[in-house]
């Protein structure tokens, strides 16, 4: 069994048709979302459209729950932003999605943050001013009492495989199909940077020793996104989209 794991895509829908052209040269057993699929000053509503298309199996991140809920204000630039741009067809997909979802038989689990919160870092702390990897008795905490010996999240944007040798569960953050780099003020203000423009996702085939993990970075047009964000008045978007890097903290 071969699974393709996407994440964060964020209303880059160029990034997507990039990853999905590279699916179909994978050709793997099945496809699934980690969420935070739509929200960016880009192309929410064409990236609603190819996912509602391919009917992958995903999860409700946080800015989906953010956009889903309505009433999105101003302030909120980026969920603002795509909210107005949805269809109702692309909102009522939005709001059906589920926070988790199992596979194979609750081996494989399946979020966007930790499997109880969509908006907190499952295997990342915020360290002064950027991130690093949590604790390993951390990361275990959070992940609960879930059964499955595999957990795929997104959230932080960054790819990482974490093996916790103590529970013998295994954490897969494919990293983000369509946003490199952006900066968040909880739980403190702090930037997250992955250093390069590619579209990110994971493949997990089972084999008989166990899983086996690649991590794919995909070229595609990122100046083209860059500039629709700042066509969209967005450039703190266009400098981790063109380059992975976020830069200072304003």
């Amino acid at each position: 069994m071969r699974i393709a794991v996407l994440a964060d895509i964020h209303g880059n829908a160029e990034a997507l048709e990039a990853v999905v052209a590279d699916l179909e040269r994978e050709a793997p057993d099945e496809v699934v979302n980690l969420g935070d699929c739509l929200s960016g000053p880009l192309w929410p509503e064409r990236t609603a459209t190819i996912l509602r298309s391919l009917g992958w199996p995903t999860v409700r991140g946080n800015h989906d729950r953010v956009v889903a809920a309505g009433n999105v204000p101003p302030a909120n630039r980026t969920d603002h932003f795509t909210r107005n741009d949805l269809s109702a067809e692309s909102l009522a997909w939005l709001q059906a999605l589920p926070a988790t979802l199992e596979l194979d038989g609750g081996a494989i689990l399946l979020c966007h943050g930790t499997p109880t919160r969509d908006d907190v870092y499952l295997t990342e702390e915020v360290a002064g001013e950027s991130t690093c990897l949590a604790a390993e008795q951390d990361i275990a905490a959070r992940l609960g009492k879930t059964s499955a010996g595999l957990a795929c999240c997104g959230h932080t944007h960054i790819p990482r495989l974490v093996r916790l040798a103590a529970c013998g569960r295994t954490v897969l953050n494919p990293g983000s199909v369509g946003l490199p780099g952006y900066a968040d003020d909880t739980p403190t203000p702090h930037r997250v940077e992955t250093g390069s423009p590619h579209a990110r996702y994971a493949i997990v085939e089972r084999r008989p020793g166990g899983w086996r993990f690649e991590m794919k970075s995909i070229i595609y047009d990122w100046e083209s996104a860059a500039r629709e964000a700042e066509r969209n008045g967005r450039p703190d978007w266009a400098r981790p989209l063109r380059t992975g890097f976020y830069g200072p903290l304003a």
